[in-house]
């Protein structure tokens, strides 16, 4: 089967999934098809119905915090489709960063978040190295016997 000729589904568990994991995210901080709308209210006379409830395809997080949204889209679409789309549903979740691409060349745009976070993580062990060391002896002479 034609790459082109495969759902955004297929597409999506075949090419971006496994892009992922080599990037170093967790299968934990990788959540997929998230929705976070239960659908518009569509009222006709006295009947009412949900419409679609709008889904990120990819959302990916650093502990409990949401760090980037990933739109996939069909390989025969052009690159920036969907980008309008994956800003809105950033902007209503609030998260930083944003991706929409065909499935192929997203690993680069992957790879350039991983070192973004990797460059943000390492000042905070740091803080986190210097406060422990500098709280401890504090602590212990604190706590010692008078």
């Amino acid at each position: 089967m034609m790459k082109k000729n495969l759902s955004e589904d297929d597409t999506s568990a075949k090419f971006i999934t496994p892009a992922l994991y080599p990037s170093g995210w967790a299968e934990a901080a990788i959540r997929r098809q998230v929705a976070f709308t239960a659908g518009r209210i569509i009222v006709r006379s006295r009947l009412f119905t949900r419409g679609k409830a709008k889904r990120a395809d990819y959302v990916l997080y650093i502990g409990h915090f949401p760090i980037a949204l990933i739109e996939a889209k069909h390989n025969f679409r052009a690159m920036g489709d969907g980008m309008q789309q994956a800003l809105d549903y950033a902007t209503t979740l609030d998260i930083p960063f944003v991706f929409s691409s065909k499935q192929l060349r997203i690993v680069a745009k992957v790879d350039e978040l991983m070192a973004l976070c990797d460059q943000l993580e390492a000042p905070l062990t740091t803080t986190q190295t210097d406060s422990r060391r500098w709280l401890e002896p504090v602590l212990v002479a604190a706590l010692a016997p008078a």
